[in-house]
């Protein structure tokens, strides 16, 4: 039955039986409805794990559907979601675990404290006893004077009283014998839920608690505070190593930019100085040319007759040698000399 009103809040909605004026003022309920229970719908929620115990935390303010949690778990939105609800949980486990760590210091040092006190016999049955051996001692006292008087079926009664009396004070002995040994028995609490055990107790006892509701409530809430904090150390792990790494990746490709742009400039450098040695060569053997040519054509014109004539041709006169003046003077001074020139 259960199985078909499910399966039909799932086709028709919960509101199907509804009439028009009820279902104006009706919200349809969803999993990410700030009523529903988030700790719920990630794993539990705390106030369901306590339920008639000490530790009883009441009941949950909030909505716990399972066909909500269903829900939730076939969402698209589920990782999303389920951190945050896990942050939730983990919240309120955290602040059990710490009220519940109070407690067992205290406890601790309850049971530190009653080991350095010697457990005494308790007051009640210390008082009996003495009255019981008060009256013991009367009643001797009273058989020993009847005795002497020769009533001896009056002390014969008597003896049977003290012999009741000697019982009840067996009796009482052993009963403060059994309570000082339990007192004296040593007390141990329990790390996960801060229940007080007696050490090596009956094994039946110490099963009954290991089953028990707050014993297996604080060994979720603690299973899951601790999942949940190792999980979030890894996370915080991996990210770490992955920030190692980007940066590690980008170092390498650093190096490798410098390395490729060095050898690329000591390649330009290489080649600029080569062109510049070639250019060098090239303008030597330019100029070695120019005067080469110079000096041919200097010795063409002298060859010509520029120079032998005196006649520069740069400058458009003449340009007389030393040797070429006197050559000169000592051919006027023959023609002056010669007999033709003077009739002979």
């Amino acid at each position: 039955m259960d199985a078909q009103r499910a399966l039909l809040d799932e086709l028709m909605g919960t509101a199907r039986n509804l009439t028009e004026e009820e279902k104006k003022g009706h919200k349809e309920l969803k999993w990410d409805d700030p009523d529903v229970c988030g700790p719920f719908m990630a794993r539990f929620c705390p106030h369901d794990l306590f339920v008639n115990t000490k530790s009883n935390l009441g009941p949950c303010s909030r909505i716990h559907d399972p066909k909500l949690k269903e829900s939730f778990e076939k969402s698209p939105r589920y990782d999303s979601y389920m951190r945050k609800f896990e942050a939730e949980l983990a919240q309120q486990c955290e602040k059990l675990v710490m009220d519940l760590d109070r407690k067992i210091r205290r406890g601790r040092e309850r049971l530190a404290h009653d080991a350095a006190v010697p457990v005494p016999i308790p007051g009640k049955i210390t008082e009996q006893l003495a009255a019981r051996e008060e009256q013991i001692k009367k009643l001797l006292e009273q058989i020993e004077e009847l005795g002497e008087a020769g009533k001896v079926d009056e002390a014969e009664a008597l003896m049977r009283k003290v012999d009741l009396l000697n019982a009840e004070k067996t009796a009482l002995a052993t009963q403060a014998d059994n309570k000082a040994a339990m007192l004296e028995k040593k007390m141990e609490l329990c790390e996960t839920c801060g229940s007080f055990l007696v050490a090596d107790d009956a094994l039946e006892r110490t099963q009954s608690h290991v089953t028990g509701k707050q014993h297996i409530g604080y060994g979720m809430v603690r299973d899951f505070l601790a999942e949940y904090k190792a999980a979030k150390e890894k996370a915080k792990e991996e990210e770490r190593l992955a920030r190692e790494k980007k940066a590690e990746e980008r170092r390498k490709q650093r190096e490798k930019e410098y390395d490729s742009g060095g050898r690329h400039s000591d390649t330009r450098r290489e080649k600029s100085g080569e062109r510049d040695y070639d250019r060098d060569r090239h303008y030597e053997r330019n100029r070695g040319r120019e005067r080469s040519h110079d000096h041919r054509d200097r010795g063409s014109e002298y060859r010509s007759g520029s120079y032998r004539n005196g006649r520069d041709p740069e400058r458009g006169g003449h340009r007389y040698r030393s040797g070429d003046m006197i050559n000169d003077r000592g051919r006027m001074r023959s023609r002056s000399r010669s007999p033709s020139r003077h009739g002979y």
